[in-house]
């Protein structure tokens, strides 16, 4: 008789038998609900398990035959899972690691995997004409993923590949590989949370194309408990690399990620980074960026692949940016697309929304929004890129350190406006790393009064010349329902506070890298 552990290790494809399995669902957001979804299109048997649970999301549950727990308090596990007994579970990203369900269920030796690993053992339910699933590129890093991600899709569908980009960008990975449409190769972006999860499992591990670690900072300290562990969970990004891991010559942790991951024989390790580049690697020369790895003479040359000017009149000049370019160039050029494809996308590709975004100028000043900075590291790479800031920060910030952030920057700063519920440990870094800079509160109580008084403040402190920036350092939970809620009530406190269209001259942007 076939153990539950046998059977879970050899369900590798969508085409294998998954009728009966019992699988419990921890969690029921956008993950959780598109993992119930699968399985029980797949005929497994689905309890999901949610302290709380959309009234839509709960209503669809009925209706593809899957079973809801709701149950507010989750410190032990509720009486029907225990009944349930399920041989499996599938957790969603935002339950801790030591969450009590999970321990409960190491306790009683149920395996445990993430939506990725479901994901990557049914990705031939639908294949391409040879009978093949489609690729996967794979990205991870404290910052810049979605960016690029969506960098790296666009210069797969130019250069004539089916293409969709997914995972922590907000399309799960489980509705890419359904897509009845197919695909030829999806661009994964892959949180911490998640790659938590992957290669845990015997027949389940992934292999990607290729794989890149974009840079590390302390992030999500409070879910991974430690630096180590962070740092840890974002390395299974290279394991079973299959033709390239693309790596920040800037962040030696990320070469040290790849020098230590177990690879497919003939992989490459390729950096990217804001200087010259060194063979196999993609770089700066001259105001010029480069490719010197997916050439045939590349100890003798390079291939030009776009220029600062040209990133600077489309916007994306910001030396973050340009470093997240590099690494979408490099990872599309693993691909196989064309130089000159990776320049026509550079030149009509724009940023997302709340990132480093020009909201107006007004008497020489500039208001960006950059609110999807939301960690140190984020706000840290925002700020390099302007001479002299009216720094709008705070926020809930996760349990990481800023008193490295605001010694670096205090002195590009005219004044600093604070926002969040918790404002103590920024108010401490500044009296310390800048103690004669003008630092004002915000002590408003709804979210909709905060913006407005963080604009009327930082106006008063702002000069021409100055940069107003939204760059909080910090999530939006506190205050607001996400960065997205709280950029967007940014620019409208902005537009507000000046009356009527923004100045015409709307060309200001970050400097090219030096």
């Amino acid at each position: 008789m076939t153990s539950a552990s046998e059977r879970l290790t050899a369900l590798t494809s969508w085409h294998h038998d998954w009728r009966g399995l019992r699988v419990a669902v921890f969690g029921l957001g956008v993950t959780g609900f598109s993992v119930a979804d699968t399985l029980a299109e797949l005929g497994a048997d689905v309890l999901v398990v949610a302290s709380r649970a959309d009234a839509e999301r709960a209503m669809l549950l009925e209706v593809i035959g899957a079973e809801l727990l709701e149950q507010p308090d989750l410190s032990a596990p509720p009486a029907r899972l225990i009944e349930f007994a399920p041989e499996l579970v599938v957790v969603s990203p935002g339950f801790h690691w030591d969450h009590p369900l999970l321990l409960w269920a190491e306790r009683e030796g149920v395996a445990v995997w993430g939506d990725i690993e479901l994901a990557w053992r049914l990705r031939d339910k639908v294949t391409g004409p040879d009978g093949s699933p489609a690729d996967w590129i794979c990205v991870t890093g404290t910052n810049g993923k979605t960016t690029t991600v969506q960098l790296t899709a666009t210069m797969l569908l130019a250069g004539g590949s089916r293409v969709a980009p997914c995972g922590n960008i907000g399309v799960p990975v489980l509705d890419a590989i359904r897509d009845p449409q197919g695909f030829d190769v999806l661009v994964v972006e892959l949180s911490s949370y998640q790659l938590h999860w992957v290669n845990r499992n015997r027949g389940g591990e992934l292999s990607p194309h290729s794989a890149a670690c974009l840079n590390i900072a302390d992030d999500h300290l409070d879910w991974h408990g430690s630096l180590e562990a962070y740092v840890a969970a974002k390395a299974k990004v290279y394991d079973n690399a299959q033709v390239a891991c693309v790596y920040n010559r800037a962040d030696l942790t990320t070469l040290r990620m790849v020098e230590e991951a177990e690879v497919v024989e003939g992989a490459r390790a390729i950096g990217f980074g804001l200087d010259v580049p060194g063979l196999s690697d993609f770089g700066i020369v001259d105001g010029i960026l480069c490719d010197r790895a997916f050439l045939e003479d590349r100890r003798n040359s390079a291939i030009e692949l776009t220029t600062l000017d040209e990133l600077a009149e489309a916007g994306l000049a910001a030396p973050h940016v340009v470093a997240n370019i590099l690494a979408a160039s490099a990872l599309a050029r693993s691909y196989g697309v064309e130089p000159q494809v990776i320049r026509d996308v550079l030149t009509a590709f724009r940023l997302d929304a709340h990132r480093i975004e020009l909201v107006r100028v007004e008497a020489g000043v500039n208001w960006v929004d950059d609110s999807k900075a939301t960690n140190p590291h984020a706000a840290d790479a925002s700020l390099r890129a302007y001479p002299s800031v009216v720094w709008v920060v705070g926020g809930l910030l996760k349990g990481v350190d800023v008193e490295q952030l605001v010694a670096a920057h205090a002195g590009r700063l005219r004044g600093a406006v604070l926002i969040g519920v918790d404002r103590s440990a920024l108010l401490a870094a500044f009296e310390r790393h800048a103690p004669g800079l003008p630092v004002l509160e915000v002590d408003a109580d709804e979210t909709e009064g905060v913006m407005p008084m963080a604009v009327r403040l930082a106006g008063g402190l702002a000069r021409e010349g100055d940069t107003v920036l939204l760059a909080p350092a910090a999530a939006s939970m506190d205050q607001f329902a996400d960065y997205a809620e709280r950029g967007r009530l940014f620019q409208a406190a902005v537009n507000e506070f000046f009356g009527g269209d923004a100045d015409d001259d709307r060309s200001a942007s970050p400097p090219p890298v030096p």
